[in-house]
């Protein structure tokens, strides 16, 4: 049985990731300050121990991870700037000190901004008003780059509490925005290219259940997103938006909704 071990249970994107590994049948420890924040079938089903990131010790962590096929954090949030960084840099450091053969796989999350835009390897965080936020997403990709662990990065659009599109329908691309940006991106200024990478925006807004679904689709050792990043975004022709369900095209003119094309992450 594949044992998964979850930091962020309580939280947006770790109650998806929680309920579908004991959907999968699969073996689930969960780390939280709060049990009382579980949702009851988690609680019910999953291995609790008690951990508070914020004062937690690198043996404490590394104790909840050691032995995992699989380590998934959904703890943090980029708008925490230095807080976020300093967080990544505990889980790696404390997962770093387990013998290499007790090591998880593990996942981490980022944003779609820390993609390469075309050939030459810009990022979104190179561009104007993206940085400001989001820069903390290279910083963490970078000391993942130093370790040694056998990690993956996910790097969605926004994600948004709505109804799974489903794995098979889904766009995933490694080391590289899953919409490509026309080929003129390259030779454009980073002022003019951050208008058409905020254009790309709506088609990576994705379910929290799908991003759920393509991290546990991915725990296998050495596979081929080890040490890569990880974008996903909906269907070709599906564009979506933070307080909506995505819709297809033939649903937008039946409907008369937008396509929300403001959106921005």
């Amino acid at each position: 049985m594949t044992s998964i071990a979850v930091l962020g249970a309580t939280g947006n994107l770790g109650q998806h990731v929680a309920r579908q590994v004991l959907a999968r049948g699969c073996s689930l420890s969960v780390a939280v300050r709060s049990r009382s924040r579980l949702a009851p079938e988690v609680s019910e089903r999953a291995q609790v121990t008690d951990i508070d990131l914020s004062s937690a010790k690198p043996e404490e962590l590394a104790a909840f991870a050691e032995g995992q096929d699989a380590f998934v954090s959904c703890a943090g949030a980029v708008t925490e700037g230095e807080g976020f960084v300093t967080l990544v840099d505990k889980l790696v450091s404390a997962l770093e000190t387990i013998q290499r053969d007790r090591r998880p796989v593990s996942w981490f999350l980022a944003g779609a901004a820390l993609l390469p835009l075309d050939a030459s390897g810009r990022l979104g965080v190179d561009l104007p008003k993206v940085r400001d936020t989001y820069c903390p997403h290279r910083v963490n990709y970078e000391r993942l780059q130093r370790s040694t662990l056998d990690w993956r990065l996910l790097c969605p659009g926004p994600m948004v509490d709505q109804p799974a599109i489903g794995l098979q329908r889904l766009r995933i691309s490694i080391e590289g925005l899953p919409t490509p940006l026309p080929a003129i991106t390259r030779s454009l200024p980073a002022v003019l290219a951050l208008p058409l990478f905020a254009m790309k925006i709506p088609e990576m807004i994705v379910p929290y259940a799908d991003a759920a679904s393509v991290i546990l689709a991915n725990v296998q050792r050495e596979g081929p997103m080890s040490k890569k990043r990880v974008g996903i975004a909906l269907p070709v022709g599906m564009r979506g938006k933070k307080d909506q369900v995505p819709k297809r095209p033939d649903q937008r003119q039946a409907t008369g909704a937008r396509s929300g094309g403001g959106s921005r992450s």
